[in-house]
């Protein structure tokens, strides 16, 4: 969790929760940053100008800091405009940092602000004005990772060993993973990650089982989703960086080794890739859907041959896009 500084806290600040916030969507009204003459102010004789902020749509604003500022005077405009807020009965308020003005991170913790989230170039801070229990969105909580059952006609399937990692040097045989890249589709990520590591071209099928599990990679929980691909070719090409070895290697042979008996992860990965191809498994495929609240399409995976036999063929109401 993140350090209390030890300074001055607003009142009730020391009883917020400081577990997460999260960002919101943000409108498209932004506020001047022209001082009026109600809320000018002066330090060391120099006027004061207001931050630049949005509202959210949940009762908040989002101040965006994207030009450099004297740490003294964006302290004095914070307090100032804190102090408005709660008058107002504004509750949460998020100052968006990007890396180049980190020097203002301590004036922001010094008026109670504390880390929610940071990325590549920019470090959001939250703060609750009431002196209640803060109802921000905790960071995001899970990172998504792949999986790719991809077997051909010969009944072989692909599959990797890895140059890094907890199997560097073992010679054990795994099928090829990866991570879902920020915006990317599962279906499009399990294919990109076995043209990478193979380079091999598949085809995306259906997502065949997921597990969760917690306390992964810097502590978040994980989502891995286990996807069965069609080869469109078979020619392999590894990748230098990441894969010491791949191979095209008989299910049977996969099977026998020691690490699939004692991993039930990898035992069921291939167990439900078989009943797949094998038998009447049938997984989950997507359908493109929008929604009632923005014009963004995402997609919906579902088992669709067991929904057609319930309730007849799907009516998909989109137009290709």
């Amino acid at each position: 969790g993140t350090t209390t500084p030890a300074i001055p806290l607003p009142p009730g600040a020391g009883e917020r929760q400081r577990s997460g916030v999260g960002s919101r969507t943000m409108s498209a009204s932004i506020y001047s940053t022209k001082v009026d003459a109600e809320s000018a102010m002066t330090t060391n004789g120099r006027d004061v100008e207001l931050l630049p902020f949005v509202n959210d749509k949940h009762g908040g604003v989002i101040i965006e800091m994207t030009t450099p500022m004297d740490p003294q005077l964006f302290s004095a405009s914070l307090k100032s405009l804190l102090s408005k807020w709660r008058e107002q009965g504004i509750r949460g308020v998020w100052i968006k940092l990007p890396i180049s003005l980190a020097n203002l991170i301590q004036s922001a913790v010094e008026e109670g602000f504390w880390y929610h989230h940071a990325e590549e170039t920019y470090l959001m801070l939250a703060y609750w004005l009431p002196n209640t229990p803060h109802t921000l969105p905790v960071n995001a909580t899970h990172r998504v990772g792949v999986g790719a059952f991809v077997m051909n006609d010969k009944r072989e399937v692909l599959v990797v060993q890895e140059k890094s990692g907890v199997l560097k040097g073992l010679g054990i045989w795994k099928f090829p993973t990866g991570v879902v890249e920020p915006g990317e589709d599962i279906n499009i990520g399990v294919v990109r990650e076995v043209k990478e590591e193979t380079g091999v071209d598949a085809e995306f099928v259906e997502v065949l089982a997921f597990r969760q599990s917690h306390k992964a990679y810097f502590e978040k929980s994980d989502l891995f989703f286990v996807c069965i691909l069609r080869p469109l070719s078979f020619d392999i090409t590894k990748q230098e960086s990441e894969i010491e070895d791949a191979q095209w290697m008989p299910v049977e042979e996969f099977a026998a080794q020691p690490f699939v008996q004692q991993h039930e992860l990898v035992k069921y990965i291939l167990e439900v890739g078989l009943a797949k191809a094998d038998k009447e498994y049938t997984g989950f495929s997507p359908i493109s859907i929008k929604s009632a609240f923005s014009p963004k399409q995402s997609l919906f995976y579902m088992n669709r041959r067991d929904l057609e036999k319930a309730s007849g063929p799907i009516i998909n109401t989109q137009k290709d896009s």
